[in-house]
């Protein structure tokens, strides 16, 4: 197993001092092992390059299970050790943007007062590095904003409804309007999410699919920044209106529905069916429950 660790560790770190010092070898033992996958997969799996190591082609193939097989031992040391621990453990959570930045900061703090010996990590990625996560073992639950799927083997149960509404300033034009109509979109300055985004994928089938000519003038990966963007400005943008609940409170954002929209996305709770669920699964998902009601 510790070829596998090394081989990962190599793609992430470049570095055989590094890998070293990570698993606590010397040197000379990591070339070692670097060496024997070589000459048992009878391939080249490793090269030099500008004073850094790099995986070939077979090396990167080889990595792929290695990650695989790397996350499925943890997985079963934290198995067999939930055993002894009396109900201790380590909870590992993705989310996507929304679901990550809006709705489970709130739930975790409560979920952490109810079982202080359960410690939570949360990785906050776009939903198809999350399903990625979720397929190679990384992590326990996924929280993600998706439209309907079906990903064996994934499995889904949908939270609540993610409604996507355009968005501007209280003192734009559109906030005059009761109702956006497709036209209205046309040349409008618009600020479009990042390349991995679904709202951008979203977004985009949307104005295809009504003949809507969007003009983009900026480009952004953060929710929070598009945001500050459109509350300085002049330019419209989608998002979310659970993340701009407490600014259309406030009277600091309005917001319109998106016209003759098809498209339905949804927070799904989403676990991989090929992994031993946590002790501590079920109280989770409670408590999850009881924070989305409010959506």
């Amino acid at each position: 197993m510790l070829k596998f660790q090394v081989i990962e560790l190599l793609d992430k770190h470049k570095r055989i001092t590094s890998v070293a010092e990570h698993l606590g070898l010397k040197q000379p033992t990591v070339s070692f092992h670097m060496k024997s996958m070589e000459q048992e997969m009878g391939v080249q799996l490793f090269y030099s390059r500008g004073g850094k190591v790099h995986l070939t082609e077979a090396g990167q193939s080889l990595n792929h299970y290695a990650k695989k097989i790397n996350a499925l031992v943890q997985e079963a040391e934290r198995v067999v050790k939930e055993f002894d621990e009396r109900g201790s453990g380590h909870l590992k959570i993705g989310a996507s943007s929304v679901p990550g930045t809006y709705v489970l900061p709130e739930m975790l703090s409560s979920f952490s007062k109810l079982y202080p010996q359960i410690s939570v990590s949360l990785t906050v990625r776009p939903t198809p590095i999350i399903q990625d996560m979720l397929l190679n073992h990384e992590i326990d639950i996924g929280i993600m904003s998706a439209e309907p799927f079906q990903w064996s083997p994934l499995v889904g149960e949908t939270l609540c409804e993610d409604e996507l509404v355009f968005f501007f300033n209280p003192n734009h034009r559109f906030a005059r309007q009761e109702t956006l109509y497709p036209e209205l979109l046309n040349e409008v300055p618009f600020i479009l999410h990042g390349q991995e985004s679904s709202t951008r994928t979203m977004t985009l089938n949307w104005a295809k699919s009504l003949g809507v000519k969007l003009k983009p003038v900026m480009e952004m990966d953060s929710l929070e920044a598009i945001k500050q963007a459109v509350l300085t400005g002049e330019s419209v943008s989608v998002i979310s209106k659970i993340a701009i609940a407490k600014e259309l409170q406030r009277g600091e954002l309005s917001c319109r529905s998106i016209p003759q929209n098809p498209f339905k996305r949804y927070i799904y709770f989403t676990y991989n069916a090929d992994r031993i669920r946590s002790s501590f699964f079920d109280s989770f998902l409670a408590c999850l429950h009881d924070s989305v009601r409010a959506y």
